[in-house]
């Protein structure tokens, strides 16, 4: 048996680890069901460091889920979580609208980011320290804050770019 609080673990980053596969797979169902397979495969191996480890396989999870999704030729869907929902049963059409087109601009200018912003910044999101983001992505610890500062930067000129082009389409 191991000294692992498995318990505690789930508790403090089940949550955690959903929002980041959520924004991987932009599905909140499926975020879920790769967050429990990452935990099930977590308890099977037993790792050293439980935390990262989750977070190594999820991410890995979320690869071979958009390899799949694009041998498919599927495209991936952003569900709303049931409080999403509600809150948008009190939403008129045209907020809800409003939201959504801003939700997507969101995950284009994301996923037009390079693979090692995108990973920091959705590791910074899902509550990584700066040393598990720098050990995932196989960073100086003294980088992880200028990366994620130039990601942001990036990410920010991204949804300004994708908001505009939105605008002009109009």
């Amino acid at each position: 048996m191991s000294g692992i609080d498995w318990n505690d673990l789930y508790r403090t980053t089940f949550e955690d680890l959903v929002r980041f596969l959520h924004r991987k797979v932009w599905d909140a169902e499926r975020a879920r069901d790769l967050a429990q397979e990452a935990f099930v495969r977590a308890l099977q191996h037993e790792p050293r460091k439980p935390r990262a480890w989750l977070f190594q396989v999820a991410a890995n999870l979320a690869r071979d889920e958009a390899r799949t999704v694009i041998r498919r030729k599927k495209h991936l869907v952003l569900l709303k979580s049931e409080t999403e929902v509600q809150k948008e049963g009190a939403q008129d059409p045209q907020s809800r609208l409003i939201e959504q087109e801003q939700w997507a601009l969101v995950r284009e200018a994301l996923d037009s980011l390079s693979e090692k912003d995108r990973e920091a910044l959705l590791l910074w999101d899902a509550g990584q320290s700066y040393t598990e983001i720098a050990n995932e992505l196989g960073l100086a610890v003294g980088a992880v804050g200028t990366t994620l500062s130039r990601a942001r930067k990036r990410l920010a000129e991204a949804y300004r770019e994708k908001e505009e082009a939105d605008v002009a389409r109009r």
